[in-house]
């Protein structure tokens, strides 16, 4: 069956997520798309990338990490389960694999490498990380047998294993840093992450509870949830924006029609060529 939409046509920060100064953290997969860059090291269960991504520091994958070819890391590639490593891949660091390694021509380790398992020397069929990235979606949009068959082809399941969470996607030609997040699709973030950089989108949804330390700038609509503190900016060029309860904006917001949740607050100029409204407690309703 169809997917409905090109899973890699939107950034996805699960929640939970938190973006340090050294690594962007997750519980669930990693997916990034071709020519993408990661400024940071990258820490989470299965870690799979399109050819020409670079990664700014390690990474680090609890389960099986698939990288395709000519992709760049600048530190060590540290892999809990099974490797997939495609042609001229480079590794500025060490690779080490629990399980099986499969590698590819040209591959440049600068600090060697060393697998428990199997080791084959061949080039890894680089469709097999987008086939993945399609299994795994399968299951936001309700296919949840059909993925489980598929998915059970590529990764061996155990009784006793965690449930699938929400991957973290990071769509093609994206550049994903300390001083900004920026891509040219919709972007969605989780509740309760932690994150550092500007975020740029087309369009931009943020989960209750987050912390982004920069600020937000759309094409189209800015979503926020409750609680959420934005130390920055919240600007969209042809958009409406939502400021749920209890919210701040530690600076200006631009928009067209601006609703205001209970208790939230901006601390710098409000511009908005249309409608503002804002909401009442349950006290004031009283």
């Amino acid at each position: 069956m169809a997917v409905r939409r090109d899973p890699l046509d939107e950034l996805v920060v699960p929640a939970g997520t938190e973006a340090k100064e050294v690594a962007l953290e997750t519980d669930g997969d990693v997916l990034i798309g071709a020519r993408s860059t990661v400024e940071f090291g990258v820490r989470g269960r299965n870690v799979l990338a399109g050819e020409n991504v670079e990664f700014g520091g390690d990474i680090e994958a609890g389960g099986d990490c698939r990288l395709d070819m000519w992709c760049d890391v600048a530190d060590n590639v540290l892999v809990g389960q099974d490797a997939y490593i495609g042609e001229r891949v480079h590794i500025g660091g060490e690779l080490k694999v629990a399980g099986d390694l499969d590698i590819g021509d040209d591959v440049d380790i600068e600090e060697g490498f060393e697998a428990n398992g199997w080791i084959v020397i061949r080039n890894p069929m680089p469709t097999i990380v987008f086939l993945f990235v399609y299994l795994k979606h399968l299951l936001l949009i309700g296919e949840e047998d059909t993925a489980q068959r598929l998915i059970s082809e590529l990764v061996d399941e155990e009784e006793g294993d965690e449930p699938d969470v929400e991957p973290l996607v990071i769509p093609r030609n994206a550049t994903v840093g300390d001083d900004a997040w920026r891509v040219s699709t919709p972007a969605t973030i989780g509740a309760g992450c932690r994150l550092h950089g500007n975020v740029r989108a087309e369009t931009i949804e943020v989960g209750d509870d987050c912390n982004i330390f920069g600020s937000l700038r759309a094409r189209g609509d800015v979503a926020v949830g409750d609680g959420v503190r934005i130390h920055g900016d919240l600007t969209t060029r042809d958009g409406d924006v939502v400021v749920g309860a209890d919210a701040r904006v530690l600076g200006d917001v631009s928009c067209r029609d601006l609703e205001l949740g209970p208790d939230a607050e901006v601390d710098g100029s409000i511009r908005a060529s249309g409608e503002i409204t804002m909401g009442t407690t349950e006290r004031e309703r009283e």
